[in-house]
């Protein structure tokens, strides 16, 4: 039923952009203070952009010059307090923020913020950050979190299922810091310390269990993966908050703990994470948006919490479709493709088709599973055009009745 009046939505917004381009459509609602029009009028001006704040000045009268123009010469700021749904927090009051800084030169640097309560007793204090300094030449990298956080785990490999869980509750402080270096056009090498501790951990269940699950793998109340890495980065996107066609971005992250340096274990593993956008059709603003994300441990066994799983990137956006955490391995591959497309004309509001699939390594089997898939539409909200932060509103399916909403404060990747 969701489907079909999402479907039904969608049709009727296409319908509405290709009537948008009547100018005289325009002048019956030139004056009208109602949200509902909000994605069909044009902003007077050299163009017609159109965002939420555009939406309030104008429902509320406020007579005030907005500078419609892409890019902003101070910081801009945008903030979302919600009362939001995801598969893994349910329920949850939240703070989504960011901070696009101008460019200085080529790059946008941008600092994210999320604080989270919910009603399954998780605190969730988030910020990652992307600084651009002297002349592009050095790149600062922030990965920061704290949190308590009991969740549900379905246990390891791909033959897990909803219905057999451990219900696992921990606290955990995550800090990953990396600072990289220019040493050509866009191109970038570097190095950084990675700090993940777990303690206080808990397994209160006692029946459903995980047929291989966290007790199986080796219980411990407390974790610590503490190590260097060594960084590529090739970049050359410049507002990472909303890239546009042509641009790309890679980065390879090799990281070693070590017991020498308090490492509970010792252990390696990669990261290598790929993106293309390509304009299509071609000179549009329309994108194809193509992801890869892989992460592989390489020697050693790492802590239970640290494994590889679904969702395990930065913003936790890989695998839409399944919860948090949903399958878990060794080693996890992460493909995904979306077409970001306007639907009206001001810019206001936009759509996503997207698909993705996941292969897990199990650990028993230590052989790759077959392709995991999900898939999903979403709708983009423009909060703040200066910046190009979009709202990101996304239900996705997965297999085994697995589905969902998914929110992001800018593009998912």
């Amino acid at each position: 039923m969701f489907r079909r009046i999402f479907l039904f939505l969608l049709v009727v917004l296409f319908q509405a952009d290709l009537h948008s381009q009547d100018d005289s459509l325009y002048k019956g609602w030139k004056h009208q203070k109602n949200i509902f029009t909000l994605g069909l009028y044009k902003q007077p001006g050299k163009d017609s952009l159109v965002d939420f704040w555009d939406g309030v000045e104008r429902i509320f009268g406020i007579k005030k010059s907005r500078d419609e123009k892409i890019g902003s010469s101070k910081p801009e700021f945008s903030l979302i307090p919600s009362i939001e749904y995801s598969l893994i927090t349910g329920v949850a009051a939240s703070i989504n923020s960011n901070v696009v800084f101008p460019k200085k030169y080529k790059n946008a640097s941008f600092i994210y913020f999320d604080a989270k309560q919910s009603i399954k007793k998780q605190t969730i204090l988030e910020m990652v950050s992307n600084l651009w300094f002297a002349n592009d030449q050095l790149n600062f990298n922030t990965d920061w979190s704290i949190m308590r956080f009991p969740q549900q785990d379905f246990g390891l490999g791909e033959n897990s299922s909803l219905k057999l869980y451990d219900q696992l509750d921990y606290s955990y402080l995550k800090l990953h810091q990396t600072l990289s270096r220019r040493i050509s056009k866009d191109f970038y090498v570097g190095a950084g310390i990675r700090f993940d501790y777990h303690w206080r951990i808990a397994d209160t269940s006692s029946i459903n269990k995980p047929l291989y699950g966290f007790r199986e793998y080796g219980f411990s109340n407390a974790s610590l993966s503490n190590g260097l890495s060594l960084n590529v980065l090739y970049d050359t996107r410049r507002n990472a908050v909303h890239p546009v066609g042509g641009e790309n971005y890679f980065q390879s992250v090799l990281r070693t703990n070590s017991k020498w340096l308090g490492s509970s274990a010792a252990w390696s593993s990669m990261t290598l994470d790929a993106r293309k956008y390509i304009s299509f059709p071609k000179g549009s603003n329309n994108i194809i948006a193509l992801w890869s994300y892989n992460v592989m441990t390489l020697t050693g066994v790492p802590p239970y919490l640290v494994l590889p799983h679904t969702a395990v990137d930065p913003f936790k956006n890989t695998g839409r479709g399944y919860i948090q955490g949903r399958y878990r391995g060794n080693s996890i591959l992460m493909q995904e493709f979306e077409y970001r497309f306007g639907i009206t004309e001001n810019g206001f509001l936009g759509g996503v088709v997207y698909g993705n699939i996941q292969s897990v390594k199990g650990l028993q089997s230590n052989k790759f599973s077959a392709p995991i898939p999900g898939y999903g539409i979403g709708l983009r909200i423009k909060y703040n055009k200066k910046s190009n932060t979009s709202v990101a509103l996304d239900y996705a399916w997965g297999k085994d009745g697995s589905r969902g909403f998914f929110m992001n404060l800018g593009e998912v990747f």
